[in-house]
């Protein structure tokens, strides 16, 4: 007769404690609407104010960006003999193919260094929008992961300037020499090298979307380690897309740490529903 019951019970309803029906709410439901209670008491502000504030931070981080990438184009050529660091010692040599090659080239490195050093209080500008329409759960949950994924890009550029970028870059010259001598354009260089960084450093955010997800309820610890196989796979292409050389070896190099960023990233969604079932329990 309780087996009846529970199968009368309509899929979007479940039974409480007391016997009484209640709406059984999605992850995907509790975060686009979530209880009244997980609300924040802030005040209520109008449309108009919203879009006035939204002026301003934005204004602020123009401003940001600005200031760095103008900072950045005053010390260009420094930046410049810094991301030839990687081939310094391999003979290559670097031309200007086209009138005002370099000085363009300047001009993009130290956009993409400004952008880089900006980024902080770009993103502090959004936070502080986004904040005040959260919820008391999402904003306890918010600092550790924009901790993470900063700390998590600015690794991935470190990675990519020391070990991958000098990897790939190496091997075109050890495989060019002896039948061609490596000159290379100044603009296409750093095209690649950027390119390469930048891809690197947004593919180590991997575990910021595993926690993520696993935080809103889409999928558990389980479900991420039984698609292992479909990860290897997953990876290799996005080497292939992210990386702008075609060798493998180069793909390798950055398919093989991503593999390890998501296994890394579903254990810290297993440790994390393993402190809630200890929390719910006590």
């Amino acid at each position: 007769q309780q087996q009846q019951q529970q199968q009368q019970v309509p899929p979007l309803l479940s039974r409480d404690d007391d016997g009484n029906y209640e709406v059984d709410r999605s992850a995907i439901e509790n975060f686009l609407r979530p209880p009244p209670e997980e609300l924040p008491e802030d005040i209520e502000m109008p449309i108009w104010d919203h879009l006035e504030e939204l002026r301003e931070r934005v204004l602020v981080a123009l401003l940001a960006a600005g200031v760095a990438i103008g900072g950045c184009f005053a010390f260009s050529k420094e930046l410049v003999l810094f991301l030839e660091a990687p081939v310094a010692d391999a003979g290559v040599r670097f031309l200007q193919l086209s009138p005002g090659e370099f000085f363009f080239t300047t001009f993009k490195v130290a956009g993409y260094s400004g952008l880089l050093l900006a980024a902080p209080t770009v993103l502090y500008e959004v936070i502080a929008y986004v904040v005040p329409g959260l919820t008391k759960a999402e904003r306890k949950f918010l600092a550790p992961v924009v901790f993470g994924s900063s700390i998590l890009f600015y690794i991935g550029l470190l990675f990519s300037y020391e070990i991958l970028t000098p990897a790939a870059l190496n091997f075109f010259v050890s495989y060019a020499e002896g039948a061609v001598e490596s000159l290379w354009s100044i603009d296409q260089y750093f095209e690649f090298v950027l390119v390469l960084m930048l891809s690197t450093g947004l593919s180590f955010q991997v575990p910021i979307i595993q926690i993520m997800l696993g935080q809103l309820g889409i999928v558990n610890s389980t479900q991420m380690f039984s698609l292992w196989r479909y990860v290897v796979v997953g990876s290799t292409v996005a080497a292939a897309v992210l990386t702008p050389s075609t060798d493998p070896f180069t793909q390798a190099l950055l398919a093989i740490p991503l593999v390890g960023l998501y296994m890394g990233g579903a254990s810290v969604v297993k440790f994390i529903e393993q402190s809630k079932a200890k929390t719910q329990t006590a």
